[in-house]
């Protein structure tokens, strides 16, 4: 069985977790997730404690098991403190701004881009070069920071680009005559 599967999920305190069948329903201060589980793996909740258990003895289903028990603790932690990602515009006249749910890119092109927020990810700039991501949906989050960055990929002769601000551009030497 998969490893990650064998270790409970504790629900913390103001953490609400409902069972309906095979959909996990979680609600807390940040907000409220739902996930549908697949049938080959078993949810138990006792004393505020998540467990969970393939079904059978098939190798995908205990592969399922330690899966679900990710995304599960990934939504508990989501909805009690939250995820955040930060983005980092380098480059000549790179800027960016926040108006109400559209994030506003400056980045070299003739045009700007506007690039609507979906609903559960909130954006802020502490300064025209850096994008502050939230949200209580990691894999949400992660989309999102995904496709603002595609928008202008870190290019590694000069290193323009958006970034991850935790990311490491490997540098290329330039062309020699």
């Amino acid at each position: 069985m998969s490893r990650i599967a064998k270790s409970p999920v504790e629900i913390p305190a103001g953490v609400e977790v409902k069972l309906e069948g095979q959909d996990i329903i979680v609600k807390g201060s940040k907000g409220s997730l739902a996930l549908a589980i697949n049938n080959n793996v078993e949810v138990k909740e006792k004393d505020s404690v998540l467990s969970f258990a393939p079904r059978n003895k098939a190798k995908s289903s205990m592969a399922l098991a330690g899966t679900t028990r990710s995304l599960v603790s990934n939504m508990v932690v989501g909805v009690t403190a939250g995820f955040e990602r930060k983005l980092v515009l380098n480059g000549v006249g790179y800027r960016t701004k926040v108006s109400g749910k559209t994030l506003n890119l400056i980045l070299g092109f003739s045009h700007d881009v506007n690039y609507e927020l979906p609903e559960g990810v909130t954006a802020e700039t502490p300064s025209q070069t850096e994008i502050m991501l939230r949200s209580a949906d990691k894999q949400l989050l992660g989309q999102v920071a995904s496709d603002i960055r595609a928008f202008r990929p870190p290019e590694p002769y000069k290193g323009k680009g958006i970034r991850y601000a935790d990311e490491h551009v490997r540098r290329k030497e330039a062309k020699k005559k």
